[in-house]
């Protein structure tokens, strides 16, 4: 994922002509290189996992049943609804944390907005890949036991989860983990990762769009 973003950043300097692409400064385009090498390392860690432990690929998708695209479509719209529904909660009683105070448009904020509802669902399906469907049952693969395989899969992958958000505020590191387990167990009690997906691009989209 990491050695995907620098590559890609370097592919953005050359089109956007910046003597620094590994700067600070966020573009359109280093959003969407960031989405892309997220999405892209998703499907790499499937077919990694998959070719490692000689299972099948769609089985770390969703097993024993086969992948729904219509319950994903029916958790997204769920999702969509709840995460919306907390986003209005938290800009009526703290209206500066969406950042809705100083509102204003450009072309920088609307192609920002664009590459956000159109690559974000990418981002948010290939860290349910990787966390998900190949670091929890990766990690559970290392105790025999059912119920003590589920915990290290779920505290393994939710700390890796947090890990690669790059937050050294704890408050926000706490989230992240919480946010991972909660995703986790969607996951394991769904036998699938339509719920987590769902969940995971409602909430991406949904605040990412909303602070642009």
């Amino acid at each position: 994922m990491v050695l995907l973003q620098i590559l890609l950043y370097q592919v953005v300097g050359v089109i956007e002509g910046s003597d620094d692409p590994m700067s600070a400064t966020f573009t359109p385009l280093k959003l969407l290189a960031v989405n892309l090498s997220v999405g892209i390392s998703g499907v790499v860690a499937i077919l990694l996992l998959a070719h490692l432990a000689k299972v099948p690929w769609r089985s770390l998708i969703s097993s024993p049943r086969a992948f729904d695209g219509r319950r994903l479509a029916q958790y997204l719209l769920g999702a969509a609804l709840l995460v919306g529904a907390g986003i209005g909660v938290v800009a009526l009683v703290a209206p500066e944390s969406p950042g809705w105070v100083a509102f204003g448009v450009s072309g920088t904020t609307i192609l920002m907005l664009v590459v956000t509802v159109l690559s974000t669902p990418l981002q948010s399906v290939g860290e349910e890949l990787m966390f998900r469907s190949a670091v929890l049952p990766a990690a559970a693969s290392w105790v025999r036991a059912v119920r003590p395989a589920l915990a290290v899969g779920l505290v393994v992958s939710s700390l890796a989860f947090a890990v690669v958000h790059g937050s050294s505020d704890p408050w926000l590191f706490g989230y992240y983990t919480f946010i991972g387990v909660a995703t986790g167990l969607m996951a394991i009690i769904s036998r699938g990762i339509e719920a987590p997906a769902a969940f995971h691009i409602a909430n991406n989209v949904l605040f990412r769009a909303s602070t642009r």
